[in-house]
Order: structure tokens, then sequence, then C-alpha cells
């Protein structure tokens, strides 16, 4: 028969209260993803606790697949810095390092020009339209740490979206055929 029609059998033979004890686990591990995931905002002071290095742009100290770890605090940003910025008009956010900070003593305003350590010159071209400085809004953290390669798994599925949708079939399967 194969171990699909196994699969198939097994879904069959599932009882009602099995089922919802299986959507009630389900929706548990979800809503835990969710708390841990709102801690770390609210422990780091990022929007963003967790990012993923999409580009080559910091090569060679963090490459394509990195995952940082951020941490957004009140002390100033200063040049060397490895920040993750927003830019007005993008979703994606960007992994850089600072290279210029002007604070301006009258009004406390921190204005930031970042670049890639990998880049030939600094990001005005990818901020927005006529905009020549970060403003400190614009920055989502600071980096604090990182595991290597861990990301890939994120990448593979954004580019890849089929992967993405084979995965949650798997493991949606995983749960409903999985007994206690």
């Amino acid at each position: 028969m194969g171990w699909i029609g196994e699969q198939i059998d097994s879904i069959k033979s599932i009882q009602y209260r099995q089922l919802v004890t299986q959507a009630i686990s389900l929706g548990m591990i979800v809503t835990s993803a969710l708390i841990i995931w709102k801690a770390l905002m609210c422990v780091t002071g990022s929007e963003s606790p967790v990012v993923v290095v999409l580009s080559g742009s910091m090569e060679p100290g963090f490459k394509r697949g990195d995952i940082l770890f951020l941490h957004m605090s009140k002390d100033p940003i200063r040049a060397g810095e490895i920040v993750v910025f927003n830019v007005d008009g993008r979703e994606i956010p960007i992994v850089h390092r600072v290279i210029k900070v002007h604070e301006r003593k009258d009004t406390g305003e921190v204005n930031v020009l970042t670049k890639g350590d990998n880049n030939f010159g600094d990001d005005r071209l990818l901020y927005a339209q006529g905009q020549l400085w970060l403003k400190r809004h614009h920055i989502m953290g600071r980096a604090v740490g990182f595991l290597p390669y861990v990301g890939w798994v994120t990448i593979i599925m954004t580019e890849k979206p089929i992967i993405k949708y084979i995965l949650i079939g798997a493991l949606g399967l995983l749960v409903i055929t999985s007994k206690d």
C-alpha cells in the first residue's frame, strides 16, 4: 500500500476527540511562539529582535543566511556599530554599519549615515528619495550577536515558496497522524 496509503488510513481512523486534542496542541504551539516573540520584543526594545542577513553586503563579517540578534537601547548610536534599519517605502530591513553620526546639540536629534562593509559607497542611494541621513526612528536595533547560516531556512522558504508549502503540509500531516 505504501507510506501515503498508510497515512491516509491513519487520518481516517482518527477519532473526533483525538482530532480536537491535536488542534488544541497545534494552537498552543503557535500561541507559545507568539508569546515568546512578544517577550523578546519587550526585553530587547526592538520591533524585530531577530533578523536574517539577506545579502552579501556585510561580508566578511556577516554572510548571507546569518541570523542577527538585535537590541535597541537609549544609548547614543556610534560610528562602527552594526544597525538594522528600515527605509521609508521599503518592507525589508537592511543590516549595515554606521559610518557617520551627526548629533544636534540644540535638539538632541541624531542623524546617521550607514554603509555595507562589502559595498563601495555609502547607503544614500538606498534611502528614500531626497533623504541623506537616517533618523533614530528608522533604526530597528543594534546587532548584539549572531548565529551563522541558520537563516538559510528562511531564505530558501522565501525564494522557493513551494518548499514552504510542502514543509507546512508535512508538519500538519505529522501533527494529525501522531499518536499520544
